[in-house]
């Protein structure tokens, strides 16, 4: 918590100094009131000296005027600090989950993560901003009052001494015990937030299979797990309260009962025994104040962890200290064995071998779940290689650097993304300065070009978040534009024409093949049709390669392949091949 403090409280510097000052000036004025009150009581009432009871009145009124101005500041302060502290943090959170690789998301978990965007960060700075108010007024408040005490009581001061070690144990043992169980609440947020996305996100398939029982079911033990976590550590942080209350009124009893037998003995005024009761209030309060605020702050510490766990984690993914530069688009595969955890059992590519020259275009076929979107995903390094290497150009691509390697190789994943936004601005994703020629000319490739020049705006017509007004086959091709405007030297088609037909599939080939020019393109493809024509074929079985090479080739000496072309294409293609 104090090293986030430290590291991201700069930019508020200036207001969270302030704002303590400005509880200082509150918690004095405050502080003068009680003795002004007793003088008043002790001096001139007894005297009927309406002068000195009208003087003393007008200080008192001038004491709280300023302590209203000293309360606004530190109010205003601290609400201004705590944000722009949340809001450095947020940002920092950001940046950091940008860096990190596709395996440190993944151990995360994608609503981990925006729970600890959201919710941790939200208690972080709510105990900033309330710790600047209460831990500033509370400590002022707890000293002045105890001096103010002493000198009207030494006798009676000691009552203050000996209930506030009774509080401090008390939210001691509260502390200790609340503070895993805020650890577990912050887990079932993940949780229930894990279940909320996966049924927005999924609501379609939820409805089309009617699951909208079973889901509820699922969310309803989820919250209730939740639920059950939250009372628990709620129980312990209001027991403090009634425990608060009960030291605070056996105090005043104490002080009453000894300060009235005091007063009947006339060694002490009855307007003294009226301020220590209202310094005992004020003592005992700040007290329950900074327990109050501990309580928070043992639940913001757990969110404070889960925040720097991933602002202290090194992406595995970092630039080499000795780069290369690849001096061609060719890509080599060299014994590369692969596994998304180094606890999984087996691993997801076995022993891959095989070069592509810069220009040629491969097509890569299996089965589902034979590491076809893995192998891919490890030439723009979305995820290192375990064993073995991969390099482009004959450069490793561990040693490219990253902003060469993600400019130099152009991908488009399974599943299309796109920003809310405009189509222009989707387009221009990667390269916001792109000429508008080079826009129209990968849509026109892409085959996109048609239906934005149908929409009312043309290509600043708006996109939705995750382009829900667009259909599957319009988001593929709004996809692969977005690519071609980049000109990649290493083009990447990840079964990303399986929503459109196959005129279109097939438009979009031709173009690849027109737009060449020594681009190496990979295209993966559930279709045979998709892939026939490529210079090579790789055929995967179970994360090895079964084969390589043409159609033709593959027809007649890879059985997987000829299985997969027969159950396509019909007997008539081996007589074609």
């Amino acid at each position: 918590m104090f090293a986030l403090f430290k590291k991201y409280m700069k930019s508020a510097l200036i207001f969270a100094i302030l704002a303590p000052l400005s509880m200082g000036v509150e918690v004095f004025m405050d502080i003068r009131q009680p003795t002004l009150m007793s003088e008043i009581i002790d001096v001139g009432i007894p005297a009927g000296d309406v002068s000195l009871i009208v003087s003393l009145g007008k200080w008192m009124a001038l004491y709280a005027l300023i302590g209203l101005f000293g309360g606004i500041g530190c109010s205003t302060c601290s609400t201004l600090a705590a944000t722009r502290f949340g809001s450095s943090v947020r940002q920092a959170l950001f940046n950091k989950i940008t860096t990190l690789s596709y395996k440190e998301i993944d151990e995360f978990t994608t609503s981990s993560l925006i729970t600890r965007m959201t919710n941790d960060v939200a208690q972080v700075q709510q105990v900033v901003m309330m710790g600047l108010r209460a831990l500033a007024r509370a400590p002022f408040q707890c000293i002045f009052g105890l001096i103010a005490s002493y000198r009207l009581s030494p006798r009676l001061a000691l009552i203050f001494v000996a209930a506030i070690p009774i509080l401090a144990i008390a939210v001691a043992v509260i502390i200790v015990k609340a503070f895993p169980l805020f650890s577990q609440v912050q887990k079932r947020v993940d949780r229930v937030n894990t279940v909320m996305r996966e049924n927005l996100l999924g609501v379609k398939v939820v409805k089309a299979f009617v699951g909208q029982t079973r889901e509820k079911q699922r969310f309803e033990t989820t919250n209730s797990d939740l639920m059950s976590w939250s009372m628990r550590s709620a129980f312990l942080t209001i027991t403090l309260t009634p425990i608060s209350t009960f030291v605070l009124n056996a105090s005043v009893i104490a002080l009453f009962w000894f300060g009235g037998n005091m007063a009947i003995g006339g060694s002490i005024e009855t307007g003294k025994i009226m301020a220590l009761t209202t310094y005992l209030t004020q003592v005992l309060a700040s007290i329950m104040q900074v327990m109050m605020i501990l309580m928070v702050l043992s639940r913001a510490m757990a969110s404070a962890e889960r925040i720097n766990a991933v602002l202290t984690t090194e992406p595995e993914i970092r630039d080499d200290l000795n780069p290369e530069l690849p001096q061609s688009a060719s890509v080599e595969f060299d014994r590369v064995n692969f596994r998304y955890n180094d606890s999984d059992p087996e691993y997801v590519l076995k022993d891959v071998s095989f070069a592509v020259n810069s220009g040629e275009t491969v097509g890569i076929i299996g089965a589902t779940g034979s590491g076809k979107s893995t192998l891919v995903a490890l030439i723009p390094r979305l995820y290192d290689v375990g064993e073995g290497s991969v390099r482009i150009g004959g450069a490793d691509v561990r040693k490219i650097p990253r902003k060469r390697l993600t400019r130099d190789v152009g991908v488009v994943l399974q599943e299309s993304i796109l920003f809310a936004g405009s189509i222009r601005e989707n387009l221009r994703w990667a390269d916001e300065e792109c000429e508008f020629e080079v826009l129209e000319e990968a849509a026109q490739d892409a085959q996109a070009a048609e239906f934005i020049a149908a929409k009312p705006y043309g290509y600043d017509s708006p996109v939705e978040q995750r382009g829900k007004n667009f259909s599957g086959g319009q988001k593929q091709r709004l996809s692969i534009a977005r690519t071609f405007a980049r000109r990649p030297k290493i083009l990447i088609l990840d079964d990303s024409t399986s929503a459109v037909d196959t005129a279109t599939e097939a438009k979009i080939r031709e173009a690849i093949k027109r737009r060449g020019g020594g681009t190496t393109v990979f295209i993966i493809a559930q279709r045979i049709s998709a892939i026939m024509r490529a210079d090579r074929i790789i055929v995967l079985d179970e994360g090895r390669v079964s084969g390589i090479g043409s159609h033709a080739e593959l027809l007649r000496s890879n059985e997987i392949y000829r299985a997969i072309a027969v159950s396509q294409l019909g007997e008539e293609v081996l007589e074609d091949g």
